[in-house]
């Protein structure tokens, strides 16, 4: 039987906006939604928050979700990677053989769940077949449709074809469906990370969700909370 962690990620040196994972969202921060929806699982055996901010600690304290130890400021800057704070997550649980089968990865950022859509997530995910989930939805327009500035300084169609005219400018029923990926929820094994020092390797479950926003900047933010307030929860 699995034993599944959700980990949630909130470091408090956010450069795009000044402490981001802690922006008031209705009643509650984008650090406590995360914590209240994994809550709500009966799927999730404990929610921990990986954090270097004692500020941020006592907010995962009274929302409800472990917090063992602060991040070290070294694995905490905005130059830090995913695998960094995940590893250290791992370290720490198998120094106390607590080790989970699963790591749900939960970002702050994406604060707008559905509890059944995060089960769906889990109940689906196959370790054996898969090294790890990804949940994405699906691009207005498909990203063989986008363009690049080249080294000349001239538009440029990240999709080439030297057969086809003008590439960019055919309908985009004609280009394949591309998905981003959107923070919603990530599913991650530790056997695979520990043996390959990868987090997600390259046999990768689409999990594919409705849109959701993701904040990345106050606008996103301000769209959030329009969404709130009229009742909109991406599901």
């Amino acid at each position: 039987m699995n034993k599944i962690y959700a980990l949630i990620p909130a470091r408090s040196g956010s450069k795009s906006i000044k402490d981001k994972n802690i922006l008031k969202l209705g009643t509650k921060s984008l650090l406590e939604w995360s914590i209240d929806i994994c809550k709500k699982s009966d799927l999730i055996d404990r929610v921990f928050v990986s954090t270097d901010s004692i500020k941020y600690k006592n907010i995962s304290l009274k929302a409800g979700a472990e917090v063992p130890y602060l991040r070290p400021k070294k694995i905490s800057g905005d130059k830090s990677i995913d695998y960094d704070f995940v590893r250290h997550f791992i370290d720490f649980f198998k120094t106390k053989k607590e080790l989970p089968t699963l790591i749900l990865h939960i970002r702050p950022t994406t604060p707008l769940r559905s509890v059944e859509i995060i089960e769906r997530a889990i109940k689906a995910f196959d370790n054996k077949k898969f090294s790890s989930l990804r949940s994405v939805h699906e691009m207005s327009e498909s990203a063989y449709k986008m363009m690049e500035i080249n080294k000349k300084g001239f538009l440029d169609p990240i999709a080439k074809n030297k057969n086809v005219r003008d590439i960019s400018n055919n309908p985009r029923q004609n280009f394949p469906k591309t998905y981003v990926p959107n923070g919603y929820i990530d599913i991650l094994s530790t056997k695979f990370i520990m043996k390959n020092k990868l987090l997600h390797g390259e046999k990768i479950m689409p999990f594919i969700t409705p849109f959701v926003q993701e904040v990345d900047n106050m606008s996103d933010f301000e769209y959030l909370k329009y969404m709130l307030k009229n009742g909109k929860k991406n599901v």
